[in-house]
């Protein structure tokens, strides 16, 4: 099979050996997969390693073959992929068996893929295979952040920091479903016009100043993942005895916090990864009551998988990247 692989330090698309389900493992033929930051790190903490592996956390596809014991699925079956291996109820945090495809094991940039059967969910029908392909990580990422950890509500408000991302552009859809004020930012005019077009509420230039800009708005909730840049600007907008939740750092991961100052703020600060099978599928059941679609940028066919990396990378997408695994 095709597959676009880390080998040796250097990313390319190679042959790789069909995969074959043991017991309680599926065979998925991958139609679509999806991009996130993380695919651009991971180079980085593999190194030079000599055997091939493939990267890749998101996609959707079709049963292909099914191993000894599978009950859940059977070959025929439109699925798509969750990311988030052996993490099942939803808990405060997962367990040490928790990890994320794509490091150690195998991931979706190539043409099949073996996995417990646990791992794959019922495609929601009415997603293209591209939708499906780009879902997974991010939306339940986001959905975590704002219902399990944010707890956010009807007539709250949030603010999102950096609104191009493909977690940004759910988490928008998510709290404007519930009938929630959203407030976003980002650098790019472009994309503040898109953001407005996806339901935002308030959009602000990221290097304005959000202190005057939002004098008269009382913010419930802040999604923070940017880091550093905007760490303590974002707390700065927060109202008191609000909830901050952080779930990435695109900017440096190290951050000064006045401790007297977030004490006497009686805010709560929460840190998110990911998310449970349980959440994803109540995620699942939010997007098809509310009918709602992954924004998508553009999609790559996976022999130019290194171009969407590159372009995923230089930060030019609004939403979801996606590689076409025909």
């Amino acid at each position: 099979m095709k597959a676009f692989v880390l080998e040796n330090g250097k990313q390319y698309v190679k042959e790789m050996e069909d995969p074959v389900a043991g017991k309680n493992e599926v065979v998925v033929r991958l139609k679509a997969a999806g991009l996130n930051r993380r695919d651009l790190y991971i180079p980085n903490r593999v190194g030079d390693k000599k055997e091939a592996l493939i990267l890749g956390s998101d996609g959707a596809g079709i049963i292909d073959s099914i191993g000894e014991g599978v009950t859940n699925v059977a070959i025929g079956d439109e699925v798509i992929i969750n990311p988030s291996l052996r993490w099942f109820e939803n808990t405060d945090a997962p367990s040490k068996e928790f990890d994320l495809l794509g490091m150690p094991d195998h991931g979706t940039f190539a043409e099949k893929i073996v996995l417990s059967e646990e791992q794959v969910e019922k495609k929601p029908s009415y997603l293209s295979w591209e939708e499906a392909g780009v879902l997974a990580l991010s939306a339940l990422t986001g959905y975590r952040a704002l219902f399990t950890k944010g707890s956010i509500r009807e007539g709250e408000t949030v603010f999102i920091p950096g609104a191009g991302s493909g977690v940004s552009t759910y988490m928008i859809q998510f709290a404007k479903n519930i009938g929630a004020k959203v407030i976003v930012t980002s650098r790019s005019e472009a994309k503040r016009e898109k953001v407005k077009e996806l339901g935002a509420d308030i959009v602000l230039d990221t290097n304005s100043d959000w202190n005057k800009q939002l004098e008269n708005e009382q913010i419930d909730l802040v999604i923070e993942s940017v880091g550093r840049a905007t760490f303590n600007r974002s707390l700065s907008v927060l109202k008191k005895g609000g909830k901050i939740v952080t779930f990435g750092a695109t900017t440096e991961d190290t951050i000064e916090l006045n401790l007297r100052n977030f004490f006497y703020g009686q805010y709560q600060l929460l840190g998110t990864t990911m998310g449970s099978r349980e959440e994803l599928r109540e995620m699942l059941k939010h997007m098809e009551h509310y009918q709602m679609h992954p924004v998508l940028d553009r999609t790559f066919p996976i022999e130019q998988t290194q171009e969407a990396l590159d372009f995923l990378k230089d930060s030019k997408q609004f939403g979801k990247i996606a590689i076409s695994i025909p």
